[in-house]
């Protein structure tokens, strides 16, 4: 649900990808459907595994519940976002957590997009920016049980 919401929040901007650490065999019906009723389309996705070249690869890494089975880089940003397994829920009380994930990717693509302005500023002063060539932040996402939890991989932090 979180990667739908950044791709479609983002307009593009942020390159999304997202993976879990157990990966179901499919996408979870009742987080299709109340993403459906946001107009976000998300049946389409696959489970995917999340891969410790994908996590190293990225510069902000947002879990759901990993623990120990995340793997840890220096210099990135970690979140863990705690929230309930959609997993055997009614559509009832998937829509909490659906609005939760909201909530938390509107503030992580208001930072990206707070870091992205301050980026522009420095190197209009010709001040050195730490971060790789490419113009675009990217998602990933590492989930306990196959969902989607984003990931900016382009920012260190948005300070």
């Amino acid at each position: 649900m979180a990667a739908g919401y950044m791709r479609a929040l983002s307009g593009g901007a942020v390159e999304v990808r997202s993976g879990g650490s157990e990966p179901g065999d499919q996408i979870n019906p009742m987080a299709i459907t109340a993403m459906a009723e946001e107009g976000i389309d998300i049946s389409q996705a696959v489970p995917q595994l999340m891969t410790t070249e994908q996590v190293k690869d990225s510069d902000v890494v947002i879990t759901m519940g990993c623990g120990d089975v995340c793997p840890i880089f220096p210099g990135k940003r970690y979140e863990d976002w705690e929230l309930p397994d959609p997993r055997g829920r009614s559509i009832d009380e998937v829509r909490p957590i659906r609005d939760g994930i909201k909530a938390r990717v509107e503030v992580l693509l208001a930072e990206l997009s707070d870091w992205v302005g301050k980026r522009e500023d420095r190197e209009a002063d010709n001040r050195p920016v730490a971060m790789r060539q490419s113009q675009s932040a990217e998602l990933r996402a590492h989930s306990r049980f196959g969902g989607t939890a984003p990931v900016d991989a382009e920012h260190p932090d948005p300070q």
